[in-house]
């Protein structure tokens, strides 16, 4: 089968605690008319770029995993206006400025030195990697990352162009919304979902993070009776490894 290259992405879960309730995750629409995912609800980020590279190299280790935390992270602040491994934490002034500027092509590295912030790496957990080999117009090989979100942290934004709106809503309310038909979401995303689900609080997820190796998951389609079924392995952490086909697909 002749596919494109993944193209290198990161994903941020952010989360933060609602009461003594479960813990909500920031969420994004996409636009309908996007070339991947369109209308589809997801967590932000998006495509590694160069710029990540050279400021790991810069300000961190200069390693992959660190140009990875360093996408995830100016994604997130890209699209929502939400700030993740950065430290103090920044206000809401700081916010829009950081925003508006990375939106304008500044580096994201020369903007922390300016706001006299510096990144918090460590702040981010690897939490899965996915790399769909379905034949679509783009393919990512997308590593996922927690992270909890300050008690006081402004509320988010979308930007206009990569999604019609941004919420917190826990695991299960998404799914709901996914299964009644009101909103959809791409495999990979269904199932992390379902898997967040599982989880009382940030220090529940990262627990369970920590005790599943992040490797690459692909998943392939499978004859069972009478039905294909879209599957992957059963040992990565995940309380649903198959899906039928014809689900999958309509998501």
């Amino acid at each position: 089968m002749d596919l494109p290259p993944p193209i290198p992405a990161a994903t941020l879960v952010l989360m933060r605690q609602s009461g003594s309730g479960a813990p909500q995750l920031l969420m994004m629409e996409r636009p309908g008319h996007m070339a991947f995912a369109a209308g589809a609800l997801v967590f932000p980020g998006g495509r590694i770029e160069a710029q990540d590279h050279e400021d790991a190299a810069r300000l961190a280790d200069g390693s992959d995993l660190a140009a990875l935390k360093i996408g995830a992270i100016r994604e997130t602040l890209e699209e929502t206006g939400a700030a993740a491994g950065l430290r103090p934490v920044p206000s809401a002034d700081e916010l829009r400025r950081l925003r508006q500027d990375l939106v304008g092509g500044a580096p994201l590295s020369g903007l922390l030195g300016e706001h006299r912030l510096e990144l918090a790496l460590d702040e981010l957990v690897p939490f899965a990697r996915w790399c769909p080999n379905f034949k679509e117009t783009r393919r990512f090989d997308a590593t996922f990352f927690l992270a909890a979100a300050a008690p006081d942290a402004p509320e988010p934004t979308a930007q206009a162009g990569e999604a019609v709106r941004t919420f917190w809503a826990s695991a299960a309310d998404v799914l709901t919304e996914i299964e009644s038909g009101r909103a959809h979401a791409i495999f990979p995303t269904v199932r992390n979902l379902e898997r967040l689900a599982r989880f009382g609080s940030f220090e529940e997820a990262r627990a369970d993070a920590e005790q599943h190796e992040v490797r690459t998951i692909t998943p392939w389609v499978e004859r069972r009776g009478e039905r294909d079924f879209v599957c992957i392995p059963d040992d990565a952490g995940y309380p649903v490894t198959a899906e039928p086909l014809e689900t999958a697909r309509r998501r």
